[in-house]
């Protein structure tokens, strides 16, 4: 619950400031986002891709309404709502489609178009921690008080939660400084 309640917060709040920085963007193409920071921490340069608007409007779109069903949810089960089986695998679903999406706006933003930004980031993080207690929680659902391998899988992935998560981050943010590798080591004296 409270990592929904966060994770939706945060995502939102990101997703919220990627759309008025779009929004700025389409009213004035010199408009030069808050997150443009040098020539690799550059939102203007992603939101002027097409990658940027998938499925014909800007993909933040889609942040603002998932990450407010995701904070909504994190709320009601803080307040003592239970939900369904069938509404956890509509859950399960779309997080899953959020971190397919999310991994292939990171491989477009490292190998397409050669740029990163912030509130994206930050949204990817949101979306894999989403993705994975969600998971888990299902997961534990699914395998109640059964014993057996899956049981035992759980039960480690549960004990273990943030390991899989740091090595996520760990992995993306070493595809991020092998990418950019010769750009980070001109701002070294």
């Amino acid at each position: 619950a409270w990592v929904l309640s966060i994770g939706g917060f945060v995502g939102l709040l990101a997703s919220a400031t990627l759309l008025i920085e779009k929004i700025e963007l389409l009213k004035d193409p010199d408009y030069v986002p808050s997150c443009s920071i040098n020539p690799i921490l550059s939102c203007g340069s992603i939101m002027r891709t097409s990658q940027a608007e998938v499925f014909g409007f800007p993909n933040p779109v889609l942040g603002v309404i998932g990450f407010a069903v995701v904070l909504t949810v994190g709320v009601s089960l803080l307040s003592g709502v239970h939900y369904p089986r069938l509404f956890w695998v509509g859950m399960q679903i779309g997080a899953t489609l959020g971190l397919v999406f999310v991994h292939w706006l990171i491989y477009q933003s490292l190998y397409r178009i050669d740029a990163l930004c912030p509130y994206c980031m930050v949204v990817w993080c949101v979306t894999a921690a989403i993705f994975w207690y969600v998971s888990l929680r299902n997961l534990r659902a699914a395998v109640g008080t059964r014993s057996g391998g899956s049981a035992r899988l759980v039960r480690v992935g549960t004990e273990f939660h943030a390991v899989v998560l740091t090595g996520w981050v760990l992995a993306v943010s070493g595809l991020i400084a092998e990418r950019f590798w010769d750009y980070w080591t001109t701002l070294l004296p």
